[in-house]
């Protein structure tokens, strides 16, 4: 982005040029209404997606030890916004969308920024990005590890690439920076609101990224296809019920889908807040259906193997903001036997996979 003084264009540059400039410093201006409007339309109509029973869930959280679980379930609260009750779209989604409309829209004003602060936003706005894209990678590392049977050998890889990916897209933001402020020298003086200039490695900030969710997206698919396979071969397809294996497979495929079909996007420097704006939805949406999935469900009932796909469902109990809170009555209690409410173990049924393990 560069700072804006004169509407005036430079003699030393071709007027074509110069035009084509233009239009594409306008795109942005328009482009990230599109996406505040996005994501305040998703959070409407998910307002009718709110639970009816009620009490906020604190008990369930507030007295556990401390766990990685409970971390996340607090730090998603704070960054992402989620509640149980009526922030349904990520509440920072939707922050980052008004900042980058406010952002966009002010730094357009003539003689409001400068160099460094050209440079220095770009930066930020890289990093707040990012920031949000990691901490949903976070859970769908967990929800991964929960469709591997909590496979400790893939969560160990899963967090190695993970952090990989964090090392790659932070050397080339510091590379980025340090050769920002000479990209962008020559553009200062056009007068235009945010020059789409782009230094020399610029193009591969969101690579890291996209590499490490087409891995996850692989690992969803592979076990989208497994699940398929023994749907098929043992007949469980006739049970049109959507299990909580299966809607764990779905939710995550869509997700990674979606979001690195964006990434590329963001690799190609297109677009911004539409990314911003999907993370935020798609995320919103996969802990909407896996909550509405599970309020339905009768205690006792093998949702998670419904198609036969899963053997042992286990909830933690540091992971409960994910399920509606169910009151268990005595003959409920009863029925459990020795079993705890927060462990319920089913009898696994042929060809499935042994244990099943929501997370988050």
């Amino acid at each position: 982005m560069a700072s804006s003084s004169s509407p005036s264009a430079p003699v030393d540059m071709d007027t074509g040029k110069y035009i084509a400039l233009l239009i594409g410093d306008l795109i942005p201006l328009y482009v990230v209404l599109v996406g505040l409007t996005w994501i305040l339309h998703d959070y409407f109509v998910t307002l009718e997606d709110e639970p009816q029973a009620p009490p906020p869930k604190i008990h369930y959280i507030w007295p556990q030890r401390l766990s990685f679980s409970k971390v996340m379930f607090f730090w998603v609260r704070l960054f992402h916004g989620i509640r149980e009750s009526r922030m349904r779209t990520t509440t920072p989604s939707i922050m980052l969308l008004l900042f980058d409309v406010i952002q966009i829209h002010v730094f357009a004003i003539p003689g409001i920024t400068n160099k460094n602060l050209c440079v220095a936003m770009d930066t930020i706005i890289r990093v707040v990005g990012a920031v949000l894209l990691w901490s949903v990678e976070l859970i769908m590392q967990l929800r991964i590890y929960a469709l591997y049977g909590c496979s400790k050998r893939i969560a160990t890889l899963n967090l190695l690439l993970f952090v990989a990916s964090i090392a790659a897209f932070l050397w080339i933001l510091i590379h980025n920076h340090a050769h920002r402020a000479s990209v962008i020298a020559g553009v200062l003086p056009l007068g235009i609101p945010a020059a789409s200039v782009h230094s020399g490695i610029e193009w591969a900030q969101w690579v890291p990224a996209a590499i490490y969710e087409v891995i996850l997206f692989g690992f969803a698919l592979y076990k989208t296809l497994e699940s398929t396979i023994v749907s098929v071969r043992y007949g469980y397809g006739q049970d049109r019920r959507l299990s909580i294996y299966g809607l764990l497979l779905r939710d995550n495929v869509f997700y990674f889908f979606g979001v690195a079909g964006l990434l590329v996007f963001n690799n190609l420097m297109v677009l911004r807040s539409p990314f911003h704006a999907a993370v935020g939805i798609l995320t919103s949406r996969m802990m909407i259906n896996l909550r509405k999935a599970t309020s339905h469900e009768p205690p006792g009932l093998t949702s998670a193997s419904a198609f036969g796909s899963a053997g042992t469902l286990g909830i933690q109990n540091s992971a409960r903001h994910e399920f509606e809170e169910h009151r268990w009555t005595k003959e409920e209690e009863d029925g459990l036997g020795s079993e705890s409410v927060e462990s319920i173990e089913f009898a696994p049924r042929e060809g499935s996979p042994e244990k099943l393990v929501v997370m988050a």
